[in-house]
């Protein structure tokens, strides 16, 4: 049976993110989504390692892979319009699943399965959920930080914003903690810095 599932997620690698702010550098969806995946990952080897906790970070780096794909149907909504009010942000969830309902029917009947706790929350692996949306933020956060570093001034709030959020979700997740304190300053050095 002929699939069009990944040629449809290959596409991730077309949609560029933060579009209503001037890049120095444009990020794509691809880009972004590995870059939380290992994020993700690196959170739960740190709460298993640090924490004691039994996280499956394999799962979470997979959950991190896909976690926008919803977005090479839906494109990128900018945050301040996704989460504008409730009603938009309740409207726009709606839209996500439909468009990740989508996705998930691309792949062939008997691949479904593999691939539906990917797509959508399921109880066995709520923290890890949790950490892929905190490697969201950390992943926001970067982004923030190398716009920064260039010069460009256009994402001082948003870095704004998105640290107060990691604060206050690190409250909760001492992963988000560590990775903030221990990981999240190397993204400031230069090359020759991090050799």
């Amino acid at each position: 049976m002929e699939s069009n599932f990944y040629a449809t997620v290959a596409r991730m690698k077309y949609i560029e993110r933060w579009a209503l702010m001037r890049n120095t550098r444009p990020e794509t969806l691809s880009e972004h989504t590995l870059e939380v995946s290992m994020i993700a990952h690196a959170l739960c080897v740190i709460g298993n390692v640090r924490y004691g906790k039994k996280l499956d970070a394999n799962h979470a780096a997979m959950v991190g892979m896909y976690h926008d794909a919803s977005e090479i149907i839906t494109g990128d909504m900018p945050t301040p319009i996704k989460y504008y009010n409730p009603s938009i942000k309740e409207a726009f969830k709606s839209i996500e699943n439909e468009a990740n309902s989508k996705l998930l029917k691309q792949l062939p009947d008997d691949l479904q399965s593999a691939y539906r706790d990917v797509f959508f929350r399921d109880e066995a692996h709520t923290y890890e959920w949790k950490l892929v949306k905190a490697a969201d933020k950390l992943s926001a956060m970067i982004k923030c930080m190398e716009e920064e570093k260039t010069g460009n001034k256009e994402f001082v709030k948003a870095k704004e914003a998105t640290e107060k959020s990691l604060c206050q979700i690190a409250k909760e997740l001492p992963e988000v903690s560590d990775f903030m304190r221990d990981c999240l300053p190397a993204y400031e050095k230069t090359l020759d810095e991090l050799n």
